[in-house]
């Protein structure tokens, strides 16, 4: 005969998919979804192909082409060519957009990554535990969200030894895992906070309180019973921490805190920036392409809210 405290621990388990399954169903038919998801599907696809998609025999963002410029050195226009015309020094444009768009994308979603498991792990541990863990880790959520996010990153990314971009796999990826430390180690705050708030109210729920008589370890309950119901709300945080990462990324990189010798949105903003008066499509390309990916990001952030709200 099945015990009423194991029916009950069931019945949580077993409750969860069948919510979240209705719940995706409103969310591929939400009407942001079908504009956000289509976008950050061509964006991905520009990324992972951008050495088939670009200019020339080369598919080098840094290849200086002969004719990138004028005899009086102004940059080709775009048009003739050039997609989207050249920069200050003959190189094309979309081909740096391409591989622009795997850096910045690729950087915010490692990002995105560290973050996720940081706040998620201290809300687990600070909502769960209580008591002197959950004061601990709730003044160094307070003190870490009460930095201003901008210096704390440039301060981070200036600490950290430049000496990680050899590590592997990064280095194999072209990534500086500074930059994905030091906005990983400033964005998940939102994330703990969130996370400790629910789990407050999971660890009373009779499912829980089911886990425990039955003698579970505070591991296994809270990944087999309290994790699978934070994890919709930690996706769409994370999903919206995206986009503010890719802005984040943009402007450590406007400062030249990223690789130099690798092209990113942020830093092709900066190169075409003191020649906006005569080759402003450098500048405004790598800007739309910024606001397109945050765009199709909180599109999808937003999608994913409205969905686990009408499921609630």
């Amino acid at each position: 005969m099945t015990s009423p405290i194991a029916s009950s621990t069931e019945a949580g388990a077993f409750a969860r998919p069948l919510r979240t399954a209705g719940a995706f169903t409103r969310f591929i038919r939400h009407p942001l979804t079908r504009i956000g998801l289509p976008l950050l599907i061509l964006l991905v696809i520009f990324a992972v192909f951008s050495h088939l998609l670009s200019r020339g025999p080369e598919h080098n963002p840094e290849h200086i082409y002969p004719d990138g410029l004028d005899s009086l050195g102004v940059p080709h226009s775009p048009g003739g060519g050039f997609l989207l015309g050249a920069d200050t020094l003959g190189r094309d444009v979309w081909t740096r957009l391409l591989f622009g768009a795997r850096l910045s994308l690729s950087i915010a979603l490692c990002a995105m990554l560290t973050s996720t498991v940081i706040g998620t792990t201290v809300g687990l541990l600070a909502g769960y535990f209580g008591g002197w863990v959950d004061r601990t880790l709730t003044r160094i959520t307070e003190i870490v969200a009460s930095l201003p996010t901008i210096l704390l990153a440039i301060t981070l990314t200036l600490v950290l030894p430049e000496t990680w971009r050899d590590v592997r796999p990064f280095s194999d990826l072209n990534l500086d895992p500074r930059l994905v430390v030091a906005i990983g180690l400033v964005t998940w705050t939102g994330i703990s906070r969130a996370v400790r708030g629910q789990v407050l109210s999971l660890k009373e729920r009779e499912f829980v309180e089911a886990a425990r008589a039955l003698g579970q370890s505070n591991t296994r309950i809270l990944v087999r019973h309290i994790l699978p119901n934070v994890l919709p709300t930690v996706i769409t945080l994370a999903v919206l921490a995206t986009a503010s990462n890719i802005l984040l990324e943009a402007g450590l990189s406007y400062l030249g805190l990223g690789a130099p010798e690798k092209p990113s949105w942020g830093s092709i903003i900066a190169e075409g920036q003191p020649y906006f008066s005569t080759a402003p499509w450098i500048t405004l390309s790598a800007g739309a392409a910024i606001i397109l990916a945050v765009a199709a990001f909180n599109l999808l952030g937003n999608a994913l809210t409205e969905s686990l709200e009408t499921r609630r």
